[in-house]
């Protein structure tokens, strides 16, 4: 094999190979079929010609041109018809048809005829067959298909642009790319009318298929300005690497052949080695100097969001964070619109936290079943729209639709995912550039590491404002157990009051009874009556005042009393005593379901009326919170206690037809700082759990509990018989 048989050789080599992985990528997607025949009637043709340069034989040459020949004829076919296929155009069949038929008839006047190709001229690089009398009927085929394609994707460029995505017009203006630089392969037709000019057509063949083959694999493009120039680049380098040692055999052969007699050949091809190896290192070096000055705006908000990625994590105010992330994206890329989302556990969907928008009014929240959350955690990618829309076209799957119309409402090009570790924890909406470019790899690499930092940075924001609430719990709980540690000075002094209070009203009262107020008036006596009996009512009320003290003080000592035998009944009355002055008991039914003769319980009776204590206060907040959300007519709430022997135990169940509890919050009931009530002032969330430690550990027993939302909740409590 000579010289000049290596390039179309190679470049058969290559095109037949993108060919075949293209058609393995997606066999089932009909434009990946055409645009692997158009691959395999290229390298037919590339093949053939680069092995009959080397031929000596002119039967067998010729056998080899015409087997290149078939596959040249059906290139401009192949080529149209991907091209159809590619824009989604309504089929013409009756076009496509023509095309195959005309082309059939060349390819049967090529073989049985000798008007298409026929006698055999040699050129430097080897032998080339001559035009026939119908070769220019075929050229002027061939000439009207490419520039019917050309001029056809012009217009679907121009005149469809305003309904062209972004991802459509970048696929367009890449195929005008790829035919552009095809059209140079027409070159291969002029030694067919005798003019000695190398038939470099495999290189822009090459370059056409390679274009058309990224374009078809990638469907996030880079900018068309990069693929132009990396292209023109490419063909400057490898023209010169190529040209120059064919341009050496051509202008001085005779003088190669005196100086090197048949050595020769080895001068140019040792030519091109050096070119060769050199060349890549060339290209490389000018295309990265090229691409730094063409993407220099989106290196440097790509730089800007690397930096800012960096200092996030020093910001301890979540709400703050998320504005300055929303900010930061939108004015350093200039976006239309951005939005972060982050989930909320107590309300279990995904919350949109901030936006910045231009008159858009973002979808509130997602729910954790819906296809976005399901598609980002199975994928742990960001999504691009254009993509899935057009997976939407080529795919019949409805996952594809469904997620279509998320990313639509939602205003994204792009949803760029946010992880913490193996959670996730929410995402980030960023809408189109207002620039109009499209985003690419390098764009979705650096919010990667974007969105990588901003989880770390929220992880911050939120574990702070947990611990600040955390901390403001511990204090409030403080201040209860301090007054609770105060309890037995402050009734101490409150009783003294009521005592004096009570000593007075009495003095008074028996000094009016001794008093004869027969002569007096009748309105004296009137306002004595009225004066005799506020300060009855002044006794009565301290004596009430002294029962409330003794509540408090029964409720909040520690309970060092030993262990004994108590009654069901006598635990519940004095929690309802004490609980009566929080609770509003006639709002609700207490209901006893238990037999009087139940067997005594082994228990400390303070510590056991802080259990029910809980029990009924958590019951009563999660009735009104049903009344208050729900709205039921007719709705009333209970509070049932039962209770029965079990074993060597009594089995206490409290049910009340309150909220209920979630299924998310289930698992947090018993801990500490927990809290399902609306507000902190209602609870320190330390209920529960000193309620669970008193009955497990003080009481060797075990409390369990169910809920259903919007239903109710029962806790299932068993302590030892006495």
């Amino acid at each position: 094999m000579n010289l000049t048989s290596l390039p179309p050789f190679i470049s058969s080599i290559l095109v037949l190979s993108l060919g075949i992985f293209i058609f393995l990528k997606n066999r089932k997607q009909f434009v990946n079929v055409t645009f692997s025949l158009l691959c395999l009637v290229s390298a037919t043709w590339l093949l053939s010609y680069g092995i009959a340069y080397s031929i000596e034989n002119k039967k067998l040459a010729l056998i080899l041109f015409k087997i290149g020949y078939s596959g040249v004829i059906f290139i401009p076919c192949t080529t149209a018809h991907f091209f159809f296929e590619f824009l989604k155009l309504k089929k013409p069949r009756k076009l496509v048809f023509s095309i195959y038929l005309l082309g059939t008839v060349f390819l049967l006047l090529l073989w049985f005829s000798s008007t298409f190709i026929n006698a055999l001229t040699k050129y430097f690089w080897g032998y080339y067959p001559s035009a026939g009398k119908f070769h220019p009927y075929f050229l002027i085929f061939f000439v009207i298909l490419i520039i019917y394609s050309f001029i056809f994707l012009i217009y679907y460029l121009l005149v469809r642009k305003e309904k062209l995505p972004p991802l459509k017009e970048a696929q367009v203006k890449y195929l005008l790319l790829a035919l552009f630089i095809y059209n140079f392969a027409i070159v291969d037709f002029l030694p067919n009318y005798g003019i000695e000019f190398y038939p470099f057509g495999f290189l822009p063949a090459f370059i056409f298929v390679l274009i058309i083959s990224y374009t078809i694999i990638r469907y996030r493009l880079l900018d068309i300005r990069i693929a132009i120039t990396r292209a023109g680049l490419f063909i400057a380098v490898y023209t010169i690497v190529l040209g120059i040692p064919f341009a050496l055999v051509f202008l001085a052969k005779e003088w190669l052949i005196r100086t090197f007699a048949g050595n020769w050949w080895a001068a140019p091809l040792g030519l091109m080695a050096g070119l060769a190896t050199v060349g890549p290192f060339i290209y490389i070096y000018i295309s990265h100097k090229a691409e730094a000055r063409l993407l220099r705006e989106q290196r440097r908000y790509q730089d800007t969001l690397k930096q800012a990625s960096i200092g996030m994590t020093r910001i301890r105010d979540l709400r703050k964070l998320l504005n300055l992330i929303a900010h930061i994206v939108t004015k350093t890329v200039k976006l239309s619109y951005a939005a972060i989302y982050l989930f909320d556990e107590e309300r279990n969907e995904y919350v949109c936290q901030v936006s910045r928008d231009r008159g858009r009014i973002p979808i509130p929240k997602i729910d954790p079943d819906n296809i976005l959350v399901n598609w980002i955690g199975a994928t742990r990618k960001p999504i691009v729209y254009e993509e899935i829309k057009h997976q939407m076209q080529d795919y019949s799957d409805p996952q594809y639709k469904h997620l279509e119309e998320v990313m639509r409402a939602l205003y994204a090009a792009v949803i760029i995912p946010t992880f913490l570790e193996t959670k996730f924890i929410g995402f980030i909406v960023l809408g189109d550039k207002l620039s109009g470019q499209m985003y690419s790899p390098d764009d979705l690499d650096v919010f990667q590491v974007l969105s990588s930092q901003a989880a770390l940075a929220i992880e911050n924001a939120q574990f702070y404002e947990e611990a600040q609430e955390m901390q403001d719990q511990i204090a409030q709980a403080e201040k209860m157990a301090t007054i609770g540690t105060m309890a037995d000075g402050l009734s101490h002094q409150i009783n003294n009051r009521f005592y004096a209070l009570s000593l007075i009203a009495g003095d008074t009262i028996d000094t009016i009874k001794m008093t004869d107020i027969s002569k007096c008036t009748p309105e004296v006596q009137e306002m004595v009556k009225q004066i005799q009996h506020a300060l009855d009512r002044i006794q009565s009320n301290v004596m009430q005042g002294g029962e409330v003290v003794k509540g408090i003080l029964k409720y909040t000592r520690k309970g060092d009393k030993a262990f004994e035998a108590l009654a069901l009944d006598q635990i519940i009355d004095g929690t309802l005593d004490m609980v009566q002055y929080k609770v509003k008991l006639s709002e609700i039914d207490i209901i006893r379901d238990y037999p009087k003769d139940l067997q005594k319980i082994k228990g400390n009776l303070v510590q056991l009326q802080e259990v029910f204590f809980n029990f009924i206060d958590n019951g009563y907040d999660s009735i009104v919170e049903r009344r208050t959300t729900l709205k039921e007519p007719g709705y009333r709430g209970k509070i049932r206690i039962s209770a029965a022997a079990k074993d060597a135990t009594v089995e206490i169940l409290v049910e009340d037809n309150g909220m209920g509890v979630r299924d998310e919050d289930k698992k947090k009931i018993f801990t500490p700082f927990f809290t399902t009530k609306v507000s902190s002032r209602k609870g320190t969330g330390l209920g529960l759990y000193v309620v669970r430690k008193i009955v497990i550990e003080n009481h060797q027993g075990t409390i369990n509990f169910e809920s259903e939302h919007k239903v109710g909740t029962r806790f299932i409590v068993e302590l030892p018989i006495a």
